[in-house]
């Protein structure tokens, strides 16, 4: 588990741990990256490159962790814990036991073709 500091409006690659830092560098602007940070696991962005063409060195929350980040803007100073979560093919996967009740036959009749 790695820490980091609440510091900004996005996380900056040098606030990150080594092993997220190296993750999230290798990313090209607009893919995304899971983060668990502080036990909430939501999507960050690699934020676009600059109009000059310099890589912005950043990721921006993206879809329901934009509002916990800014909502925990409150917080900054504070260290929280951030992590990368299990890949998520195995965190759909655990998350798949609880979905029993749509794992019926009648379901995959319905919906096989979406």
């Amino acid at each position: 588990m790695g820490m980091m500091s609440i510091v900004d409006n996005s996380i900056w690659f040098r606030h990150l741990p080594d092993d997220l830092r190296a993750k999230a560098e290798n990313l090209k602007a607009g893919e995304r990256i899971l983060l668990e940070i502080d036990g909430v696991t939501g999507w960050w962005e690699r934020m676009q490159d600059g109009r000059d063409g310099r890589p912005s060195l950043g990721l921006k929350p993206v879809d329901g962790m934009r509002e916990v980040w800014t909502h925990w803007q409150a917080r900054r100073g504070e260290r929280v814990s951030v992590n990368d979560p299990v890949n998520v093919e195995r965190y759909l996967a655990a998350l798949s036991g609880t979905l029993e009740e749509w794992d019926s036959p009648e379901d995959e009749a319905a919906y096989a073709d979406l």
